[in-house]
């Protein structure tokens, strides 16, 4: 199939580079405001090079890739969908829940799929973790641990038009604990502070953040977030239930050292990027969306899946700032 790929920054080369690689995959084509960073596909994959959007749907693909800046998202998936062409967008699905509602309702009426990147959905551990839920062999869940932390924060530019830690970083926790656990968060409590770059608190935004959620089914989850883990990209969930507890991450990469007497895990050297860490999910991902494109398989996340994990950001964003409880219809209904 011939995959069409807007935007070819970090994330867009790479998956160029993953893209190029799968059997299913016979051309791209790409469209890059920077010329530069086209031509460079160029050469390195044997992609046709285009100026334009409109000019990457009319060159005949098969598919759609989104990997450009966050405001372009809202326009790039709904003229993909109205093309006809199946879409693969990075999270999220716009800057702000109001615009990401604007696009939902005009794709509705479309049987177009519409893929919504969030990686962990195909990274083994999870996908290992949530069989383990669904097949009962925990038991009942008690408590839920999720953690992102990143090796160092991102540059004052990228925090000013994040739209802060929940939206950026956490969000992945919330949705993968939708996902995991197949159960919804209905309330909130969010706390966080400041603890490293100014630049961070100048924007009005955290660098470590933790949130309890609270589950429909009474389970309790932890997440715990932050721009400064000098030791690596850590990210891993723990699911405690009353027949049995797992854990996802915890292998020789995992970026924590023990200090226990004789215990040399983990082993190897720490993960220190999240393209490091995610590299088989991203493919597994990419994978998938070869198979939406084909009609073999219904989208993996859709619009509405990432906008669910989006209310449980903005609620946690509220309460940070207000210090106090947020259930997520309140925030619906805001």
């Amino acid at each position: 199939m011939r995959i069409g790929i807007l935007g070819l920054g970090r994330i867009g080369a790479f998956h160029a580079e993953t893209l190029s690689g799968l059997d299913a995959v016979e051309s791209l084509v790409v469209a890059d405001p920077f010329a530069g960073a086209a031509e460079a596909a160029a050469e390195r994959f044997g992609a046709q090079v285009v100026d334009s959007p409109e000019a990457v749907l009319a060159a005949g693909v098969d598919g759609l890739v989104v990997a450009a800046a966050t405001d372009a998202h809202p326009a790039l998936i709904v003229a993909g969908v109205e093309a006809g062409v199946p879409v693969f967008c990075e999270k999220p699905v716009a800057r702000t829940m109001a615009d990401g509602l604007t696009v939902l309702k005009s794709v509705a009426d479309s049987d177009v799929p519409v893929q919504i990147g969030y990686n962990r959905r195909f990274d083994a551990g999870f996908v290992a973790a949530r069989a383990a839920v669904q097949g009962g062999e925990l038991g009942t869940l008690h408590t839920i641990r999720s953690t992102t932390l990143d090796p160092a924060p991102p540059p004052a530019a990228y925090i000013a038009t994040s739209g802060g830690i929940f939206r950026d970083c956490s969000v992945h926790d919330f949705d993968i604990i939708r996902w995991v656990t197949g159960r919804e968060v209905t309330e909130v409590y969010a706390v966080g502070g400041n603890r490293g770059a100014d630049y961070i608190e100048e924007a009005g935004d955290a660098d470590t953040t933790g949130a309890i959620l609270t589950l429909d089914d009474g389970t309790i989850a932890v997440v715990s977030n932050s721009r400064h883990n000098a030791r690596g990209h850590d990210v891993r969930m723990e699911l405690h239930g009353f027949r049995d507890s797992i854990a996802v991450g915890l292998e020789d990469k995992l970026p924590l050292r023990s200090v226990e007497p004789g215990v040399s895990f983990p082993a190897g050297t720490p993960h220190d990027f999240f393209m490091d860490r995610f590299a088989d999910a991203y493919r597994a991902e990419l994978t998938a969306f070869t198979e939406v494109v084909a009609g073999r398989r219904p989208s993996p996340c859709t619009i509405a899946d990432a906008l669910e994990a989006g209310w449980i950001a903005e609620a946690c964003t509220l309460s940070l700032h207000e210090h106090r409880p947020v259930t997520i219809e309140e925030i619906r209904t805001a």
